[in-house]
C-alpha cells in the first residue's frame, strides 16, 4: 500500500521519525551498483545496513552534519521548484511517501509530485556539471537509482529531472519509469532485507546470552528525533 504523508516536513524530527531504520529512495545507491544493478554487497551496503539496524534498535536518528555545498542544495530546491511550477506544471510538496507492497517498506521523500503521474527530483549542481548535462541531455548514472526508486515507491510513470546551478540555464529531463531498473531495486533491496533481518536477530541473540551486567545509558544529544 502506497501511503503520503503529506503533512511533514522535511528535516523535521516528525519525518526523521517516521523513515527511521527504512531503505530510502536516497540512499539506494548504497546498495546497487548503477552499471550493473547488482546487490552491491560490499562496505557502504553493510556501512548503511548497521546504520539501519542501529535505528531499529535505539529508535533515534543521528544529526547529520550540514556543509555548505548541502544548504545550497537546499535553498536551489526552492527556487527549481519554483521555477519549475511557473514555465511547466504546479508541483505539489509532500514530506514523505511510503510503499510496503514488496514485502518490507520502502520509503522516499520527493522534491515534488506533479498530477497524478509525475514528480520532480532537483540537484544542485556546480557549473561544470551543469554544462555537461546541459549539453549530453542525458542524466548522470548515479542519479538514476534514486529516481527509479522513487518512482517505483509512488508507482508514477515518469519524473523530471531538474539539474540547477544558479547563473545558468535550469535543465529539466524527463525520465520514463523503466520496469527493468525497477525489478533490479526490488530484488537488491530484498537482499538487504534478508541481512538486515539477520543481523537484528544476532544482536537480539547477543543481549539475550550476555553473562555480564547491562548497563543502559542516557542519550544527552540536544536534537532526538524518535
Amino acid at each position: 500500500m502506497i501511503r503520503y504523508h503529506r503533512d511533514l516536513t522535511q528535516g523535521s524530527p516528525e519525518w526523521h521519525a517516521i523513515r527511521c531504520g527504512l531503505l530510502t529512495a536516497s540512499e539506494m545507491k548504497n546498495i546497487i551498483t548503477p552499471s550493473t544493478l547488482k546487490y552491491a554487497n560490499n562496505e557502504k551496503s553493510r556501512s548503511h545496513m548497521h546504520e539501519l539496524a542501529a535505528q531499529r534498535i535505539n529508535k533515534f536518528v543521528e544529526q547529520a552534519f550540514v556543509n555548505d555545498d548541502m544548504q545550497r542544495g537546499k535553498d536551489d530546491e526552492f527556487y527549481a521548484r519554483q521555477a519549475y511550477s511557473e514555465h511547466y506544471e504546479p508541483v505539489e510538496e509532500v514530506g514523505f511517501v511510503t510503499n510496503d507492497e514488496f514485502g518490507f517498506t520502502l520509503g522516499y521523500s520527493p522534491d515534488g509530485l506533479v498530477g497524478k503521474d509525475g514528480a520532480i527530483e532537483v540537484k544542485s549542481r556546480k557549473q561544470k556539471y551543469q554544462l555537461e548535462t546541459t549539453l549530453s541531455g542525458i542524466v548522470p548514472e548515479e542519479y538514476m537509482i534514486q529516481i527509479q526508486t522513487g518512482l517505483l515507491v509512488t508507482r508514477r510513470k515518469w519524473c523530471d529531472f531538474i539539474s540547477f546551478c544558479g547563473g545558468t540555464y535550469m535543465i529539466v529531463i524527463r525520465v520514463p519509469a523503466k520496469e527493468e531498473m525497477q525489478r533490479a531495486i526490488i530484488t537488491a533491496a530484498k537482499a538487504f532485507h534478508v541481512q538486515l533481518g539477520m543481523l537484528m536477530d544476532k544482536y537480539q541473540g547477543w543481549k539475550e546470552d550476555q553473562q555480564t551486567v547491562l548497563i543502559p545509558t542516557e542519550r544527552r544529544a540536544t536534537e532526538i528525533f524518535v
